[in-house]
């Protein structure tokens, strides 16, 4: 390891960034931003889960019940299984999840790569190496941001038509003309 964060070269500016800066600031803050976002979304979505199948199992034993407080909180729980529901098919908790995670255990796996000269890092100088990690972790970065934009749009409707047209479709006016309806 000691490798990796050497002393910066003869001539190196003190702002210049190093591998080993790089790997303490850059890659370091992403890894646990996305292990604390996945271990988040993980709990939500198993929250979500667990409200939505236990709820909806408990939902037809109330209604069976000749009761007047089993009608009523079966109506109750009802609704809290819908909004755990559609919360999760808006939020797409699970979805986020297992993008944070692979995107953190990506970084991780480009760390050990790097510090250790193996895969793509392999007989490659200490600069070629470093600019190779820099390129992949922000690919990795960059890719992870645009799953979750797809994610959190509908069926990544706005990916794919970014892709085709190069601007979403709600900002695409297909009549230039402000003023259609003009008054005669």
């Amino acid at each position: 390891m000691a490798e990796v964060g050497d002393a910066p070269e003869t001539g190196v500016q003190s702002g210049e960034m190093t591998p080993q800066r790089y790997m303490e600031s850059r890659l370091t803050q992403y890894q646990e931003w996305y292990d604390s976002k996945a271990t988040r979304m993980k709990a939500m979505h198993l929250r979500m889960r667990t409200v939505s199948v236990v709820g909806g199992a408990f939902v037809p034993v109330f209604v069976n019940l000749d009761l007047v407080f089993a009608r009523v909180t079966a109506t109750v729980l009802s609704v809290v299984v819908v909004a755990a529901v559609s919360l999760e098919s808006v939020y797409r908790y699970r979805e986020q999840w297992k993008n944070y995670r692979s995107t953190e255990q990506l970084l991780g796996h480009e760390r050990v790569y790097f510090e250790t000269k193996v895969g793509p890092y392999q007989n490659l100088s200490k600069r070629e190496a470093f600019s190779v990690l820099v390129a992949r972790v922000e690919k990795a970065i960059a890719n992870e941001n645009s799953a979750t934009l797809n994610v959190m749009t509908l069926g990544g409707q706005v990916n794919a038509d970014v892709q085709q047209h190069g601007i979403p479709a709600a900002r695409q006016n297909p009549d230039p003309d402000p003023n259609p309806n003009p008054e005669p």
